[in-house]
């Protein structure tokens, strides 16, 4: 019963948005790709794949990931976990096997938000369940790659993470297209449960070709003591990016954390916040961007609700602008209640010819001045993440710097 019901507010939801003419056209995208056989061993990629993943953040060889899982178009090709007290397993699979499952299925997101929300309801090809059980420390960061395949193809996914209580669960997703892909649209539903004295962090590095379209909505609800990490970079030419994960801490002591990196590259527009609402009291937040462009358009978005007393946040929006483009930086703040600590810094800017005069006068040419003031820019620690995520961060951020100076 609950499925039909979720499947016509979805229909709802698109016949609203065909009237209106919004966004994407959708239809004018593949939904049908060939099956890809599964594989035992990630190493079979073709190396092309390979190092397209990589790109990523990836590790096909898999001596530092924990568990993978890799889905081609719609098809999961492959799904292990190598750490005791962690499960990896494609969503419709986990759906038939797990009769709880449900209960977090559609439960943070409404399927009817948008035709994007909807499509990934009423065309899910598939996703995937990563859960570190009750106390288990999956310390080494387990993996999950979406790979469009198909020129055209529209990618519909859904994915759940939990961090049951006591857990720790770190995880890097890579999203990447094959080298002749020119076009495509991913479409990704990601739902995170962070239980109490739980901690989570997800670092999603996006590698997409250069006419691809993507809408991310994602959700997480973070419960007494629990941690919150969400990183996201994108570096890479993209065509159109837009997404605003939405975090509540409903527990005591609840901390939620979002980085982002952001490069806008001609002709390409991106749309990147994060929500965060502190409905419960010793709540903490932080919501830090950074953003550069050479000729594209961002828009860095960054937004705090307080709902009780004693809660405290911070936004920080920076954006460097190097060769045109436009960059706008959105802070919100919301305060309901009395004792509400919440504070915001934005700037947008060019580099300082000053300092590239200083540094030049210490011996650098004024293109390795202009790397070094950019690699200082984008050098953001994030506090909390495992040395293996911040290197694969730092390794993304590098040679994306490289190309765009």
């Amino acid at each position: 019963m609950r499925m039909r019901e979720l499947d016509e507010r979805a229909r709802a939801a698109l016949n609203k948005a065909a009237a209106l003419g919004e966004d994407i056209d959708l239809d004018s995208f593949l939904t049908d790709s060939p099956r890809y056989e599964k594989i035992d061993d990630l190493k079979r990629l073709p190396e092309q794949d390979r190092q397209r993943m990589l790109m990523a953040g990836i590790d096909t060889d898999g001596r530092q990931r924990s568990g993978s899982y890799l889905q081609k178009d719609g098809s999961p090709v492959f799904s292990a976990a190598f750490q005791e007290g962690l499960e990896i397993v494609p969503i419709k699979e986990a759906l038939e096997r797990y009769d709880w499952l449900v209960d977090f299925y559609w439960n943070l997101i409404p399927v009817d938000m948008d035709k994007y929300t909807a499509r990934a309801r009423l065309n899910l090809q598939n996703g995937y369940l990563i859960r570190a059980l009750p106390g288990a420390r999956i310390t080494i960061p387990a993996q999950a790659c979406m790979y469009i395949e198909t020129n055209g193809f529209s990618q519909n996914v859904h994915n759940i993470v939990i961090a049951e209580e006591g857990s720790e669960l770190h995880m890097i997703t890579g999203c990447a297209s094959a080298t002749h892909v020119a076009r495509g649209v991913h479409v990704g539903i990601s739902e995170f449960y962070v239980k109490k004295n739980a901690k989570l962090s997800f670092t999603m590095i996006h590698h997409w070709a250069e006419d691809v379209a993507v809408r991310p909505r994602s959700a997480c609800i973070v419960e007494e003591g629990g941690l919150f990490l969400n990183n996201y970079i994108s570096m890479k030419p993209v065509r159109s990016l837009q997404m605003a994960p939405v975090t509540s801490l409903v527990g005591k002591g609840a901390v939620a954390r979002f980085y982002s990196l952001l490069a806008g590259h001609p002709g390409s527009e991106l749309d990147v916040g994060g929500r965060v609402i502190l409905r419960a009291e010793e709540t903490r937040a932080e919501i830090v961007s950074r953003s550069i462009t050479n000729g594209g358009t961002i828009i860095a978005r960054g937004d705090l609700i307080g709902e009780v007393p004693g809660v405290r946040g911070h936004l920080e929006c920076h954006g460097l602008i190097l060769k045109g483009g436009v960059i706008k930086a959105v802070p919100e703040l919301t305060a309901t209640a009395e004792g509400v600590e919440m504070s915001h810094e934005a700037a947008v800017g060019k580099i300082a010819q000053e300092e590239i005069f200083y540094l030049m006068s210490r011996g650098l040419t004024e293109e390795e001045s202009a790397a070094m003031i950019v690699r200082g820019f984008l050098n953001v620690e994030i506090p909390g993440l495992p040395r293996p995520l911040q290197q694969e961060i730092d390794r993304a951020v590098e040679l994306s710097r490289t190309e765009m100076m």
